[in-house]
């Protein structure tokens, strides 16, 4: 199986940054794509970035300018850079990932979230 394990949240001021890793572990035979979604309270879950196997990168509109994901192929890690927080950033995150555990089995995995408080 696939574990997605999630740190780096907490309580930050408005203005002020954060950075989320999310590492992969287990039967990994080649990663699609991750990414990172968020859900507010009362909110649907909401893509934030996700990133494909070729190194494209997609953001959210309300993130483009603030927010970078990258990528450590080797360790199978991402993160997601988050500077600039306002309070409507506040959620919890998730790091999700499209991964396939044998060339033909494709799974889709997630962590257990990590929560993003903006607040002063």
């Amino acid at each position: 199986q696939v574990q997605l394990v999630e740190s780096g949240g907490g309580l930050v001021q408005p203005g002020g940054s954060l950075r989320l890793v999310c590492a992969a572990s287990g039967n990994i035979f080649s990663i699609v794509t991750m990414g990172w979604y968020r859900q507010a309270p009362g909110k649907q879950r909401e893509l934030v970035a996700i990133r494909t196997r070729g190194g494209s990168t997609n953001y959210a509109d309300s993130v483009k300018g603030r927010f970078t994901m990258s990528r450590d192929y080797a360790e199978n890690t991402v993160y997601l850079q988050m500077n600039s927080l306002k309070s409507e950033d506040t959620a919890v995150y998730y790091c999700n990932g499209r991964i396939l555990t044998t060339p033909t089995d494709l799974g889709d995995y997630w962590g257990q979230g990590t929560q993003v408080t903006v607040s002063s």
